[in-house]
């Protein structure tokens, strides 16, 4: 069995919802699933696993321009 350990605490988050995205974003709904299918694109073309309806908070702050 695989354990990866990391310095998070386990009542922090990895990935934003749909929710989240909304709230950041100020869009509808179908538009932050639709920002988050793309974001999740861009990852699996990089190679990376990815979780529908979720997006990793640090690459989503990565891409977001303030």
């Amino acid at each position: 069995m695989l354990f990866i350990e990391n310095n998070k605490s386990s009542n922090e988050k990895y990935f934003y919802t749909v929710y989240d995205v909304i709230s950041i974003l100020g869009v509808s709904k179908s538009t932050a699933y639709r920002e988050i299918k793309r974001l999740n694109n861009e990852l699996k073309a990089k190679g990376y696993i990815t979780v529908s309806g979720k997006v990793p908070i640090k690459y989503f702050t990565e891409r977001l321009y303030c």
